[in-house]
C-alpha cells in the first residue's frame, strides 16, 4: 500500500481523486484548506470518508508543508486558486497560493525524500491556440492573472526536478466538470440554473471552444502519471482530444434536461477581450504513448451523469443559482 498526500482534497477534482486512490488501494492523507468551522469542503460528501486522514492547514505555510509531507511516497498537489474572474480582483493572493504553495510543496518534497510529486497545471496556460490540437511544446500565454500564476508554478515545480532531481510530473489537464464542479464553472452554472426553474440563462461569450473532460477521466489520468517512471520530469497534457464550443455544450445540457431556456448575455461575465481564451483542444499523445490512458467518457455520457447528480435536492441545494460566482 502506497501512502498518498492530496494537497486540495476538499476540492472538486481532489475529492474525487482521493475517492479513486483509496479505491486502488492508496493510504491516503487529504489536505483540506484550514477554516475555524473544521468544514472539509466536498470531503463530507465523500463516500471513503472514514477510510481516510484529513488534515486541516494551508501550503502558504512552508513548516506546515513539510511536516504533511513527511513519510509520503506521493504527492498529489491539486491545492490553488483557480478562478480566472476572481484572479482579476485579487491577483496577489494567486501568486502567494499558487506560485510560494507550489514552492512549499516542492521544497517539502525534496527535503522528506518523497518519491513521486505530481503537479497540477492548467489548460489556460496556453492560452488561445495558436494551432491546434495544442501539444506539450505549445507556447505559453498568460492572458490573465490566474494563468500567469500558473505558469509560475509550473516554473517552479518544474526547476526543483533540474536542479534537485525532485522526481516529479507536471499533469496539465484540459477543462474538468462533473459532479461538485464549482459554480464559478459553466457547466455547473447552466445546469443549475435550469434545475432551479430559471426561464433564461445569463451567459458570457458562448462561442470559445473547449476540451471538456468528465473528473472520472481527469483523476485516472492523474494516477496514470503518477504510477509511469517514464513520465518523470515530463509535463503532460491530460484531455479528451475532442474540441466542442461552449455553446454546443450548453445546447446538449438543454437536449438532456428537456429544456427550453433561454440563453442571455450577461456583461458582467464577459472577459478581457485579450484575456478570454477563445480555443482550446488537447493533443493526449503523449499521455497515451507513456500509460496507455484513452478517455472513457464521451460529452453526453459525462453531461448525463453530471446533470444526474445536479438534480439531487441535497446537492443542488449547495449552489446559488442566482449570483453570479466569480
Amino acid at each position: 500500500m502506497k501512502k498518498a498526500l492530496v494537497t486540495g482534497a476538499d476540492g472538486f477534482i481532489g475529492s474525487h481523486l482521493v475517492e479513486m486512490l483509496v479505491s486502488r488501494g492508496y493510504e491516503v492523507t487529504a489536505l483540506a484548506q484550514y477554516n475555524s468551522f473544521n468544514y472539509w469542503g466536498w470531503l463530507e460528501d465523500v463516500a471513503c470518508r472514514d477510510a481516510i486522514k484529513v488534515v486541516s492547514g494551508d501550503v502558504r505555510d512552508p513548516h506546515f508543508c513539510k511536516a504533511i509531507t513527511k513519510g509520503q511516497d506521493v504527492v498529489f498537489h491539486l491545492a490553488a486558486l483557480i478562478a480566472i474572474p476572481y484572479s482579476y480582483v485579487a491577483p496577489d493572493s494567486y501568486v502567494d497560493v499558487n506560485v510560494r504553495g507550489t514552492l512549499n510543496i516542492c521544497q517539502a518534497a525534496k527535503e522528506n525524500g518523497v518519491a513521486r510529486v505530481i503537479h497540477t497545471s492548467t489548460s489556460e496556460v496556453y492560452g488561445t491556440a495558436q494551432y491546434v490540437p495544442i501539444d506539450e511544446k505549445h507556447p505559453l500565454q498568460p492572458q490573465s492573472p490566474y494563468s500567469a500564476s500558473k505558469i509560475g508554478a509550473d516554473a517552479m515545480a518544474m526547476s526543483f526536478y533540474n536542479a534537485f532531481g525532485l522526481p516529479l510530473t507536471i499533469a496539465r489537464p484540459f477543462n474538468t466538470y462533473g459532479p461538485r464542479q464549482s459554480a464559478r464553472a459553466v457547466i455547473p452554472t447552466i445546469i443549475s440554473q435550469i434545475a432551479a426553474g430559471k426561464k433564461q440563462i445569463k451567459l458570457g461569450d458562448v462561442s470559445p471552444t473547449r476540451d471538456f473532460n468528465y473528473v472520472t477521466d481527469t483523476c485516472r489520468g492523474f494516477i496514470a502519471l503518477a504510477e509511469c517512471d517514464a513520465a518523470v520530469g515530463q509535463t503532460v497534457n491530460i484531455g479528451s482530444n475532442f474540441e466542442i464550443s461552449v455553446g454546443d455544450t450548453l445546447n446538449l445540457i438543454k437536449k438532456i434536461m428537456q429544456s427550453d431556456v433561454e440563453f442571455i448575455t450577461d456583461e458582467a461575465r464577459i472577459r478581457p477581450e485579450k484575456s478570454e481564451v477563445f480555443r482550446l483542444w488537447c493533443d493526449n499523445g503523449l499521455i497515451r504513448s507513456l500509460t496507455g490512458f484513452e478517455p472513457q467518457y464521451s460529452i453526453e455520457a459525462g453531461l448525463q451523469e453530471t446533470v444526474e447528480w445536479f438534480l439531487a435536492p441535497a446537492n443542488l441545494a449547495k449552489y446559488k443559482p442566482d449570483i453570479y460566482n466569480v
